[in-house]
């Protein structure tokens, strides 16, 4: 095997913001009478999502509302995860390149690398406009390994969501699953699973 390369979730994984983001969408929902479990947002793309949820209705319209919630003052503040921007310094330092794989639009991604401190040791953003089908199909982590020019045996993928798991294995990738929305035991798809990335090795696997 070769020199691990490090594939990045964004929401949940390098930023706490998840949180905040499915407050959002429960706002939406309890909007338009809409009874379901909102973490069926968490790791998808919500254009992927809401077509299931509300048929015939406008789905940019929905985002733009979903937006409008945003200066909401009871919303949890974003904020870095613990060991964020430590482990991203270690990884870069290791010589391993690194990659976020995000199902959030560019613009958000760049805004909350440079919030983490660490947009300039990101080779590759892979956003939700650069993929036809989002996680869980592996079609970003797949991508994200191309660019790299890494085999995807050499990617480890740090997630946070189930869709994001399901789409790191899928890609034939090994995770990290990080357990800052999800019970420990939720996450048993990946082949690890830490709090968050406070005191993570890299590589995590020997």
């Amino acid at each position: 095997m070769g020199v691990d390369t490090a594939l990045f979730d964004l929401d949940g994984t390098l930023i706490n913001s998840e949180h905040r983001s499915l407050a959002m969408w429960q706002m939406l929902l309890d909007k338009y009478g809409i009874d379901c479990d909102v973490r069926v947002f968490m790791g998808r793309r919500s254009r992927d999502v809401l077509p299931g949820l509300m048929p015939g209705r406008d789905v940019e319209q929905l985002i733009a509302e979903v937006f409008g919630y945003d200066d909401h003052p009871d919303l949890p503040e974003i904020v870095p995860v613990p060991g964020a921007a430590e482990l991203v310094r270690k990884v870069a330092a290791y010589g391993s390149p690194i990659a976020v794989v995000t199902s959030s639009w560019r613009d958000w991604a760049e805004e909350r690398l440079v919030q983490v401190g660490v947009r300039h040791l990101v080779r590759t953003i892979v956003a939700a406009e650069d993929v036809d089908e989002g996680k869980p199909h592996p079609a970003g982590f797949l991508l994200a390994a191309s660019r790299l020019r890494a085999d995807p045996g050499d990617c480890v993928v740090f997630e946070d969501s189930l869709p994001g798991i399901v789409a790191a294995k899928a890609a034939g990738m090994r995770c990290v699953g990080v357990a800052t929305a999800h019970a420990d035991e939720e996450l048993a798809g990946a082949d690890l699973v830490v709090a968050d990335l406070t005191g993570v090795d890299w590589p995590p696997f020997t």
